[in-house]
């Protein structure tokens, strides 16, 4: 099931979009809240963000501009009571997809978001989702990933983002200075301990050495073309 993220603090219109995105079909998060909208994208899946621009704390151009930091293919459609081009021009800048403007005709809204959606998914192709490596299996979709040593670990989305980059990047150097913008420096080297200690080294019960799949290097980032064995 397709999921859309609707923040709008107006909650007569909230409550009746959610509704009829339900009836459609789809699974809706809502808020009103620009702040609660982010910590909701930083922590789930999400198909679509349906933003109204004017949002308390952080608006909906700021959101925007948030999510691409990170995301570059989530599709996101802005609502906003103000009919001037240049704010259009604004929210297409910063990233949005579409622009509605309110009062808005719900079938209109329907057709656009179903529209946004089918383009999304072909653009998606055939994406990474199920990984595997040295025993260990991670589910890119559901945060899910299980050790070689049989341990189901639940995985923030920051920490999925890391090892779906690592993946992607196989027989690369990936440089922590470049790479860890999107995750923050923090979390960029929290998520680096947990992982390296739960997946890029996996035990070979026949060598004294345990067999490697990613090497930190000294300049702060991973190696993933080295050979698999270190004791060479």
């Amino acid at each position: 099931m397709l999921r859309i993220l609707l923040v709008e603090d107006e909650a007569h219109i909230r409550d009746a979009v959610k509704l009829n995105l339900e009836l459609e079909g789809y699974e809706v998060v809502s808020t009103g809240n620009g702040r609660k909208a982010l910590e909701l994208f930083d922590g789930q899946h999400f198909d679509l963000l349906l933003l109204d621009v004017m949002l308390p704390e952080v608006d909906g151009f700021d959101i925007t501009e948030k999510v691409r930091l990170t995301n570059t293919e989530v599709p996101i459609l802005l609502l906003t009571a103000k009919d001037m081009s240049q704010d259009r021009v604004t929210g297409l800048k910063k990233g949005a997809d579409d622009y509605l403007t309110k009062p808005f005709n719900l079938e209109e809204l329907l057709l656009r978001v179903s529209k946004l959606l089918k383009r999304s998914q072909r653009q998606k192709g055939d994406p990474l989702s199920l990984f595997e490596f040295g025993g260990n299996k991670i589910n890119f979709e559901t945060f899910e990933a299980i050790t070689f040593r049989g341990e189901a670990i639940t995985l923030t989305k920051k920490e999925t983002m890391l090892l779906k980059l690592l993946a992607e990047r196989k027989e690369e150097v990936v440089v922590a200075t470049k790479s860890c913008k999107p995750f923050g420096v923090t979390m960029f080297f929290r998520a680096h301990v947990r992982l390296t200690t739960s997946f890029c080294r996996s035990e070979n019960t026949s060598r004294k050495t345990p067999k490697r799949h990613a090497f930190s290097i000294q300049s702060g980032g991973w190696d993933t073309s080295l050979p698999c064995d270190p004791g060479i």
